[in-house]
């Protein structure tokens, strides 16, 4: 099961090579359970650390399956950090070399970023009052 709150960072079929039991920082992309359904895997951007865990958010801010809908998730639920991104081929490309090329360029990128490099717009009034 996928959505696309990771969008644009994340697209559907991309890979990503984690570190498990790695410390996240704020701009980290993470791993975590979700905390309704344990069973359940999620990949979002911790923002900011709280006493009751990470505010996790996705970054794409008109999908609200992130912190703004489940509140914090405890350190403990988050187990790993994302550190690249392997995006596959595209397979769209009329040309072998320029799709390969393109792919080349893009393919691999690390995942953080500094909290405040953040391009996302802030969350609008409707969780205004559930923001860090």
């Amino acid at each position: 099961m996928h959505n696309d709150s990771m969008l644009p960072t994340l697209r559907p079929g991309d890979r990503l090579l984690l570190r498990w039991g790695a410390s996240v920082r704020p701009g980290d992309v993470v791993v975590a359970r979700h905390p309704w359904q344990p069973g359940l895997l999620i990949v979002k951007r911790a923002l900011a650390h709280r006493p009751n865990g990470w505010w996790l958010v996705g970054d794409n801010p008109r999908i609200a399956d992130d912190s703004r809908a489940f509140g914090a998730v405890p350190a403990e639920e988050v187990p790993a950090r994302a550190l690249l991104r392997l995006r596959p081929p595209s397979r769209t490309q009329p040309s072998r070399l320029r799709s390969a090329l393109e792919w080349v360029g893009s393919a691999v990128r690390r995942t953080s970023r500094p909290v405040g490099a953040s391009s996302r717009p802030a969350p609008g009034p409707p969780f205004s009052d559930t923001q860090p």
